[in-house]
């Protein structure tokens, strides 16, 4: 069996974590989150949003079911880093194609196991998300500490321009209710969901202008998820504000943060972020609460918003922050939480078919192939 290859983590703090290389070689950096999902390890590596930063699984043994063709939210992996108590090299699962190992070499993506997982989550609880270097090449903590000190932060950061598709394309052109996906850095999951109900879904770059997205002459559009820091994205939200009234909006998660500055609110970091598969949040108007999916780092801010047109539909019951905005006179909703899971429960997919509810009561049901 082939030696083990040291690896090394250092948090801006100071803190060092010692484990061992899987996947690929190198160094790589970012910031240091924790999610808390059992499963769905390869949607959370291909999820857009965790763009920048690197990715602590609380749950202790990764890699068990393999990787398979189907589980993907994007074209690849986007985390800048992987860290597990302990990646399998068995895959157990007949849908499986390869190990967990070699998709992340194939894709360049350094992990390191062998840590504790448990003390690095608490002591990110404690100390709040921080700027972090994975090393397998340079073990030396001062020259790790100087390194890390120059990874720049992720508040103020553009990353929805990385992420983002180049060019308009069709997800699928079937369907009577055309949506358009503002694309901050979407899921195939929101895609598959919004394909599914009905609709004829096209997908255009964050950089497409307001004109352009009525010129296609669409039923609804989605404000899609993403990573970085919201206020780092004028010119997404300025086109957001034009499209105010137009046309029924849905934003999800970064997408509610786009609306939330659209409607004049504002928007903070988070201490650590929401990142898994069991966060409960509680419906204001039906009581209900469900168990959600989360991933971001930054919240609308609840005092900043004008409660004259805006009313809050849904609140996190682990910390009363916002999940969930809509507007009393406008075809407008949006939920922070991610209600096509992918993974986590499936308490909120409803909220894809209020979407198409939205539309139709917009429209006056007169909703066509276009």
């Amino acid at each position: 069996m082939q030696d083990k290859i040291r690896a090394k983590l250092i948090l801006e703090d100071g803190r060092v974590f010692n484990g061992f290389s899987f996947g690929a070689v190198g160094e790589t950096s970012g910031e240091v989150v924790f999610n808390t999902s059992l499963t769905g390890y390869q949607e959370i590596l291909t999820d857009p949003s965790y763009k920048g930063q690197i990715v602590t699984m609380t749950y202790p043994l990764i890699g068990n079911y393999g990787v398979n063709d189907e589980d993907v939210e994007s074209s690849k992996p986007f985390v800048e880093g992987f860290i597990v108590k302990e990646c399998s090299r068995v895959a157990s699962n007949w849908r499986s194609k390869k190990h967990l190992d070699d998709y992340l070499k194939e894709n360049n993506i350094i992990g390191i196991e062998g840590i504790d997982t448990r003390a690095l989550t608490k002591h990110i609880r404690l100390g709040g998300a921080m700027k972090a270097l994975i090393s397998t090449e340079d073990l030396d903590d001062n020259s790790l500490s100087a390194k890390v000190k120059k990874v720049p932060a992720l508040a103020g950061l553009d990353l929805v321009k990385e992420v983002t598709c180049s060019k308009p394309y069709f997800w699928s052109k079937e369907g009577r209710i055309k949506i358009i996906v503002l694309d901050c850095g979407v899921k195939y999951s929101i895609l598959r969901n919004l394909a599914q109900s009905g609709c004829q879904v096209m997908v255009v770059p964050a950089q497409t202008s307001a004109e352009d997205i009525l010129k296609e002459n669409p039923d609804g559009v989605l404000l899609s998820n993403g990573p970085g820091d919201p206020a780092a994205v004028p010119y997404v939200v300025s086109q957001v504000k034009k499209l105010l009234g137009k046309v029924p909006l849905f934003g999800i998660c970064f997408g509610q943060q786009m609306l939330g500055l659209a409607l004049g609110g504002k928007t903070f970091k988070l201490k650590f972020g929401h990142h898994g598969g069991n966060h409960p949040v509680k419906d204001l108007k039906s009581g209900a609460i469900s168990i959600t999916s989360q991933n971001h780092g930054f919240c609308v801010d609840l005092d900043s918003l004008n409660k004259d047109n805006l009313e809050i539909s849904h609140i996190n019951l682990n910390d009363n922050t916002l999940e969930g905005l809509r507007h009393k006179n406008m075809p407008i909703f949006s939920v922070q939480f991610h209600p096509e899971s992918a993974p986590g429960p499936h308490d909120a997919n409803y909220l894809f078919g209020e979407f198409i509810e939205l539309i139709r009561k917009h429209n006056g049901c007169k909703t066509t192939s276009k």
